[in-house]
């Protein structure tokens, strides 16, 4: 039987009704997995290629076909808004059925989770948090509105592969199994997995099912790229290059003011007339775009046409955004972090700008996903923006590292399909500490045997050693975080209670202090340290000034002024991956170009190769600035460059004579030292080749404070979690290795 006539009835009305005249491989491949084995199942395609109806059509046909006792299926997604998306779909694809949709997270109604609870059956879309307070708060219901569970279904599966998220939720799934008595199959969807085995495996840890990855030959993507380069004030790298470049992919429909920030200036020139998202790697440089290309609007007496979407603004601003997105004939621009990054349905988007080099291939690829919907091409506008370098700049602050970057990322995935791996091998203590406390809350006393058994067995803890478990229980009986009963049981304690009765406790991800801002009676979003009154602050695209902060409710009361200020959310840089510092440092080396390099874009790399190739770069990583101050390119990542920082300073500093360290992670370190470069290679090898433990490049009395929930763990955990699985002792070993070979 061909796999359409496998769907259920309903399934085919919702195809005929689409105009589809056949079924993707994609699809067909899915349906086989689904309908004739007992395998959990990963599918990793281009944005847009099926994925969810490949997945959903045979699960729900099960479901029609065969009706479950409980909830039969359970999806999870990384987003509130991914969620509401995929819940109107999915209840489009359910119309004529009997087979029920429902969602569960902070934004869905009261009334509508009880309707659930008193018929649970179907499809329960929700959050990893979610999921967590569900478990605690109605554990005594877990085998009702479970018990007959079939599948999981993840979204955007990559995002959680290298996170504590990605843990907890894994945990979750675990607890969920053994309190509801089930095994249900796990569906990953992802459009960005870079190693299919290794992500395979990890959907499938702790499931008892094994995991099938169908090869199916998709369809060649075609892709509209460009990047450029731009100072932000004064000549431009291209102004005088004859260099072949890559040509404007589109004409400008608009004119900046004449003394507009040139990069910013390019965004706003080719937007008018469209409908596209520009990207930034931080809320405080979304906030800052925008505001300035309102600017431009306002200056040329135009309509506003630009909106804002981070994760710090209220529900009503997002959503409004990604209402006015979806409308055909909005031609609007959304300025965007990474809540835009995932699979939320935006509509025909017809180009995506990103300011700056994201951190990772897979945003990379995510972030130009948004766009080449319905057979158009994905299209990329890459900006990197730069200050013109001072007179007397050394050599690594003259190298345009953003440019190289997104080289890089776009350069491995060309040659290789290459996406960032799963993190393996961890330590997770902080997440540990959050299941136990969740495994308490939720099941009530048990023995610390009990106890142990329902968390250390979990298989995101493989590596946690029995003893390291027994070192953390101890530790928070003596803080209150548990406490000891007569009958040798354990409870939470009143310090625990502290922590798990706040809502923030559900969630792994560390997260800022926060106020909520409002004008008159809108909720405008969250910002970070509140300034003082009549101060200014940034946030939703405008300027506001501070009336009133009440810090008991943590509210700050505003009224918008014109003006451009920066903004704060507490972002930090991401995680670099080696394998993009080691392409950065190929680039730098060949001399080839890129055909998606635009003119000033390609003569800035032009000088910039001439300048390395001058100073001895890439081929030479210690490089002399003069007497004796030197900088060392490691081109590692940002873990195993963290750890080569700790390593000169706590195992060769004395013998180097090390002064003035000074580093731009993951780049570059540059400092003074007493010794020759042959002693440097020779000591630093010589140091290298010690037997060491990780543990040695911390600092006397650091207690490194890195995951949400390190402060309650034990000093000596918290120690032992940043030192074998926050620092990368063996690329740092690499990347050693790779440097002293130039003493030969």
């Amino acid at each position: 039987m061909d796999t359409f006539s496998r769907y259920a009835p309903f399934i085919q009305d919702y195809i005929y009704s689409r105009g589809w005249e056949t079924l993707r491989p994609l699809q067909t491949a899915a349906a086989q997995v689904i309908f004739d084995t007992d395998d959990n199942l990963l599918l990793s395609a281009s944005t847009a290629s099926g994925k969810t109806e490949a997945a959903f059509f045979p699960i729900l046909t099960d479901l029609a076909e065969n009706p479950a006792d409980s909830i039969a299926c359970l999806y999870i997604a990384p987003l509130k808004a991914l969620i509401n998306d995929q819940y109107d779909r999915l209840k489009d694809i359910c119309e004529g059925s009997d087979v029920p949709v429902w969602r569960y997270h902070g934004d869905v109604s009261a009334a509508q989770k009880r309707k659930m609870f008193k018929r649970p059956q179907g499809v329960l879309q929700i959050t990893p948090e979610s999921l967590e307070s569900l478990i605690i708060n109605k554990h005594a219901d877990i085998p009702r509105l479970f018990g007959d569970l079939r599948y999981v279904v993840i979204d955007e599966l990559h995002s959680f592969l290298r996170s504590d998220r990605g843990g907890q939720t894994f945990c979750l799934l675990e607890r969920l199994n053994r309190l509801a008595g089930v095994k249900p199959r796990r569906i990953g969807l992802s459009a960005t997995i870079g190693d299919p085995k290794a992500a395979g495996q990890f959907l499938g840890d702790g499931s008892g099912h094994q995991t099938r990855i169908p090869k199916v030959k998709s369809r060649p993507q075609r892709w509209h790229l460009s990047m450029e380069h731009f100072y932000k004030s004064g000549d431009q790298a291209g102004d005088h290059s004859a260099l072949p470049a890559q040509a404007v992919l589109d004409q400008a429909s608009d004119q900046a003011p004449e003394l507009a920030d040139p990069g910013l200036a390019y965004i706003f020139d080719h937007t008018r007339g469209k409908k596209c998202l520009v990207f930034t790697n931080s809320r405080e440089e979304c906030e800052a775009v925008c505001q300035v290309l309102r600017q431009y609007c306002e200056y040329k007496h135009e309509p506003d046409r630009f909106m804002i979407h981070h994760g710090n603004l209220s529900a009503a601003l997002r959503q409004g955004a990604e209402a006015i997105m979806k409308d055909e004939d909005a031609n609007i621009t959304t300025c965007a972090t990474a809540t835009l990054e995932l699979g939320i349905d935006v509509g025909q988007l017809e180009r995506a700008f990103q300011i700056e080099a994201p951190f990772t291939v897979s945003g990379f690829l995510q972030r130009m996903g948004r766009t080449g919907r319905r057979g158009n091409p994905a299209e990329m506008w890459f900006v990197m923006r730069e200050e013109q370098a001072e007179s007397r700049a050394m050599l690594p602050v003259l190298l345009p590292w953003s440019l190289l970057q997104g080289i890089a990322l776009v350069e491995l995935y060309l040659q290789e399909c290459w996406v960032e791996p799963p993190r393996d091998h961890q330590l997770p203590y902080s997440l540990l500490y959050h299941q136990t406390m969740s495994t308490l809350m939720a099941g009530g006393e048990m023995s610390p045997a009990e106890l142990a058994s329902r968390v250390l067995t979990l298989s995101y803890f493989r590596w946690v050693s029995q003893d390291d478990y027994r070192v953390l229980l101890r530790h928070l009986i003596k803080t209150d975080q548990i406490q000891l009963t007569e009958n040798g049981g354990l409870i939470v304690g009143l310090a625990g209670e502290r922590v798990t009765n706040n809502f923030k406790f559900y969630a792994v991800f560390q997260e800022n202090e926060e106020y909520s801002v409002h004008a008159e009676s809108e909720e405008l979003g969250t910002i970070v340290k509140p300034p003082p009154l009549g101060e200014k602050i940034a946030i939703a695209g405008h300027v506001w000034v501070v009336e009133e902060i009440d810090r008991r409710r943590r509210q700050v009361y505003v009224h918008q002024v014109k003006g451009q200020i920066p903004a704060y959310f507490g972002d930090v840089a991401g995680d670099i991956h080696p394998k993009v510092l080691q392409q950065m440092r190929q680039i730098l080396a060949e001399k080839r170009q890129y055909p998606y390099l635009m003119k000033n874009a390609a003569a800035r790399l032009s000088e910039t190769r001439a300048m390395a190739e001058a100073a001895g770069l890439p081929d030479k990583q210690l490089i002399n600035l003069g007497a004796k101050t030197y900088c060392l390119f490691p081109w590692t990542g940002s873990y195993a460059f963290l750890a080569l920082e700790r390593f000169l300073r706590l195992k060769c500093a004395s013998r180097l004579g090390l002064k003035n360290i000074d580093s731009v992670r993951p780049y570059y370190i540059q400092f003074s030292m007493d010794v020759s470069e042959g002693d440097f290679y020779q000591i630093l090898a010589e140091e290298a080749a010690k037997d060491f433990d990780p543990l040695d490049l911390l600092y006397p009395k650091e207690v490194p404070v890195f995951d949400k929930y390190d402060e309650y763990l034990p000093d000596d955990l918290v120690r032992k979690e940043f030192a074998y699985s926050v620092l990368d002792l063996t690329e740092m070993r690499r990347a050693i290795g790779e440097i002293t070979r130039q003493m030969a």
